[in-house]
């Protein structure tokens, strides 16, 4: 089953240990936004999406379903 683009950013947060809260202050982002991120109410802008992945270290592709591959 194919994870949400959603599903994927909790994972890769929890992967590293890291909470929503020092997540979101290095995206630069309100806890309460990036939280809308991982529930899937918010969607990331191009701009954030880019710093989302650099954050991660995995390809926008990965992120939105496009590819298996970081």
């Amino acid at each position: 089953m194919n994870k949400n683009f959603n599903e994927k950013l909790k994972e890769l947060r929890l992967d590293k240990c890291l909470n929503q809260k020092e997540i979101a202050k290095r995206l630069g982002v309100s806890v309460t936004c990036y939280a809308g991120y991982e529930q899937g109410y918010r969607q990331p802008d191009l701009k954030m999406l880019t710093k989302i992945c650099l954050l991660y270290g995995v390809s926008a592709d990965y992120l939105l379903g496009l590819s298996d591959e970081y």
